[in-house]
């Protein structure tokens, strides 16, 4: 923290007196505080917490490791790890930094994986995590960049409208957005995330769903006082994304506005009509196949009939699971270090839409009924969205595994099956992955020791920042799919494994030695 003079001091201290006297409206108005966002007290600080967020901010990167080793040989709890490492990157990227949003989002997952684990094992996920939070934080700068800063709310003491913090990010206000959600926020995270979301639905961009929903995920691992600090970087993301977002033709607020209205939603609240693996399939099709509003326009009318969320919510998972299980992999004009040709892992469209439709269908469940019906919409929206943009002739490239690639499997153990896709992932063979995966789920075998293998590789690799969020999206979608469909959720991770195999995360080896795993 900066040093201040005694004048400075004493300055502050007459502004704040004078502020109380004549109220922080008048008080803005005269220039003796700064309006809404700018009202920066000082650096935005966490309690006891902080020494743990200092440390996952200031320890050099190649003492990260041994201290954070010392720190759980010490009794600290690697979940309280892994919230500062979410605080610090918060305070630090404010959801402004690609790779800094990305590791927030894999924050979540680790820890979700470790619990997957057992002994010191249990840590690798989460220190693979931390390692590349803790590097970013170096390479953005440190402390001395860090975007979120103490603000205020707003003086008025009436509650804002569901929609004023939305408002306030399309007139690219910084300063009243986040004053106006740090008002809500006072009240509850419910409200937060709820007024958040209404935000949020202006656009299906995947990280503008994946974040929200990532950073709520992780309150309920960390604490949802923390709530207003992880959330804020969504109105941030959003404010930075806002003239994309409004320069776009057909713009998403206006199909969902109009759906909303159409199908009379917004005076229902969500029905619980049960539904047959028949519909479930028909409409995963529909939503694959459509427009972009066709899709949209599938899932309101389905609401509108009464048949439940989670429903909906199976079948656009598993149109944009078809995504995976369909793409021909990145073409020569997509081909990027660590994502070479034919390759499906990382930043691609399946795994993207796999990710989005993930978190609608998530925030769908945790929101009021307003949010359940929209983010269902969208996340329909969405995948179709998501195959039209992608190009290519999706709807007639046929979903893996095909027939040949199933003739090939004829063994039935599963040992032998686990041990011919570990050889086929470490071959980088998605084909064959995919079609051992499929044949193991077919025959009826325990999930477990398939998720193992398939969870080594999502630690050991890199993935692209992509490998925590996209397995923890498939353990998630296949606890949430009926058995018909679930093990098209473990095809494609095991396409996806085999695809990012070869290229270790950073920290992983060093990690393993220190923890003696």
């Amino acid at each position: 923290m900066t040093q201040r003079s005694r004048r400075e001091f004493l300055a502050e201290v007459g502004r704040g007196m004078v502020t109380v006297s004549v109220g922080c409206s008048l008080a803005a108005e005269l220039g003796l505080t700064p309006a809404y966002g700018e009202q920066t007290l000082d650096r935005l600080k966490f309690g006891e917490m902080e020494p743990l967020v200092e440390l996952m901010q200031e320890t050099p990167i190649q003492r990260l490791l041994p201290t954070l080793v010392s720190q759980l040989n010490s009794g600290t709890e690697l979940r309280k790890l892994a919230a500062a490492a979410a605080l610090a990157n918060a305070r630090t990227f404010g959801g402004e930094d690609y790779v800094g949003f990305h590791t927030m989002m894999a924050l979540a997952p680790a820890v979700h994986m470790s619990a997957e684990l057992s002994g010191a094992a249990a840590a690798l996920p989460v220190f693979k995590v931390l390692y590349r939070n803790t590097n970013r934080i170096h390479e953005h700068g440190g402390a001395a960049s860090e975007v979120l800063k103490t603000v205020l709310p707003l003086s008025d003491s009436d509650r804002p409208q569901p929609q004023a913090v939305r408002d306030a990010i399309r007139q690219r206000n910084t300063a009243k957005a986040e004053s106006t959600f740090a008002t809500v926020a006072k009240i509850s995270p419910d409200d937060a995330l709820n007024d958040l979301l209404v935000a949020v639905e202006d656009g299906t961009d995947v990280h503008r769903v994946v974040l929200p929903y990532r950073a709520w995920d992780m309150l309920g691992l960390i604490g949802k006082e923390h709530a207003h600090t992880l959330l804020r970087q969504s109105v941030r993301f959003c404010l930075q994304s806002e003239q994309y977002v409004h320069d776009r033709p057909g713009h998403t607020a206006t199909v969902l506005a109009t759906l909303l209205d159409q199908h009379h939603l917004l005076s229902r609240t969500a029905g619980d009509r049960a539904v047959d693996d028949g519909w479930v399939d028909r409409t995963s099709r529909e939503i694959f196949e459509g427009t972009p509003d066709s899709a949209a326009e599938i899932v309101a009318a389905a609401l509108a009939d009464d048949i439940a969320p989670a429903a909906v919510g199976e079948a656009i998972a598993l149109a944009a699971n078809q995504l995976i299980l369909r793409d021909i992999g990145r073409t020569f004009r997509d081909e990027v270090p660590g994502k070479p040709l034919g390759s499906v892992h990382g930043d691609s469209i399946g795994v993207h839409a796999c990710d989005s439709a993930n978190a609608w269908r998530n925030l769908a469940r945790d929101g009021n009924s307003r949010n359940t019906f929209a983010c269902l919409i969208l996340g329909a929206y969405q995948v179709a969205l998501d195959r039209v943009n992608r190009g290519g002739d999706f709807l007639h490239w046929q979903p893996l595994p095909l027939p040949q690639h199933m003739q090939q499997i004829t063994q039935t153990d599963p040992a032998a099956l686990l041990a011919q896709l570990d050889e086929a992932i470490k071959g980088n063979m998605q084909a064959h992955s995919a079609a051992i995966a499929a044949r193991y789920g077919e025959l009826g075998h325990a999930p477990r020791p398939v998720f193992d293998l398939l969870l080594k590789y999502a630690i050991s690799e890199d993935g692209s920042l992509h490998a925590e969020k996209y397995y923890r999206t498939v353990s998630e979608e296949f606890a949430a799919t009926r058995p018909a469909f679930r093990w098209r959720q473990v095809t494609a991770l095991a396409r996806v494994t085999a695809s990012e195999y070869g290229r270790p995360a950073p920290g992983y080896a060093e990690a393993r030695e220190l923890l003696k795993v």
